[in-house]
């Protein structure tokens, strides 16, 4: 659990360097943006390590209701994570889309996985989202809402994001964690 929780600190830390501490992140001018990179992918290693380690002790079982809803989050989800990098509609209707898109993945991930250390990795980064969608927001005052543009381009990202759902499922089948549910 060590490991876990080592690697959410780090990722935390290394996203919310550049909003705490803006000058010693300018500071560091170019050579910054590897040091980041190496204690964001340290973290995700931290993060996998102390993950399969962690003994997993059950806090709650929800019925088969849950599996439904985490799927469909999971296609929200998906789409949030890259509507705000097109010029389509959603963007111009919520500020931080992949934040959202993490929060609402993390929420998808707490309805099916009720064990103590599923609660700490997938809460931990909806709380981070949550954390840096606040810093964001105070950093950068008042939204200033971009300027809408296609529907079309938010119906091919909500493609994509069913492609890579489909991707999702199948490595998730392969690594024997299975998300599709039947009675």
């Amino acid at each position: 659990m060590t490991w876990l929780i080592l690697g959410l600190l780090l990722w935390t830390g290394a996203h919310l360097f550049k909003r705490i501490c803006p000058e010693r992140r300018e500071a560091l001018g170019k050579k910054g943006r590897p040091l980041i990179a190496v204690a964001v992918v340290a973290s995700v290693v931290f993060i996998i390590i102390g993950y399969r380690q962690a003994e997993q002790t059950s806090l709650y079982a929800l019925p088969i209701w849950a599996w439904y809803l985490n799927n469909g989050l999971m296609l929200i989800a998906l789409f949030l994570m890259d509507a705000g990098r097109v010029k389509g509609l959603a963007r111009t209707y919520i500020r931080h889309p992949m934040l959202t898109g993490v929060v609402t993945w993390s929420i998808a991930h707490l309805l099916v996985n009720g064990d103590t250390t599923s609660l700490i990795l997938f809460g931990g980064l909806g709380i981070w989202a949550l954390v840096q969608m606040a810093v964001i927001n105070h950093a950068e005052g008042p939204w200033q809402v971009p300027e809408k543009g296609s529907i079309t381009r938010d119906a091919l990202v909500a493609l994509i994001a069913v492609a890579l759902y489909v991707l999702i499922v199948g490595i998730h089948y392969w690594l024997g964690r299975p998300v599709l549910m039947f009675n």
